[in-house]
């Protein structure tokens, strides 16, 4: 059986429902919301690389580097600042993150 660009279309479709179902229902947990994003990101890469491979042209699977590169620099930002949180309120909840208001 042969993949289609219509399986690999599916599967990035029910990949971002479920991190679009992850952030909305997860207001508390900021680890869980950030892998949902992360989620999002990497089903949005799935379809570019699936359109290129498709479509024979490599500029998808170039954009796809740039979307990983943003993507590992907001991962390394958004578990720095998580740390730091950690360090001075000893928790990560997302309510009560308030207090970073100027």
């Amino acid at each position: 059986m042969l993949l289609t660009l219509g399986h690999f279309l599916t599967l990035g479709a029910i990949l971002f429902a479920l991190s679009v179902v992850g952030i909305f229902l997860n207001r508390r947990n900021l680890i869980v919301l950030l892998m949902a994003i992360e989620l999002m990101l990497l089903a949005v890469n799935m379809n570019f690389v699936a359109f290129s491979y498709y479509l024979g042209d490599m500029h998808g699977q170039v954009f796809v580097f740039f979307i990983l590169t943003v993507a590992a620099a907001e991962s390394a930002i958004g578990l720095a600042i998580l740390v730091l949180l950690f360090r001075n309120k000893d928790n990560i909840n997302v309510e009560e993150l308030n207090a970073l208001k100027g």
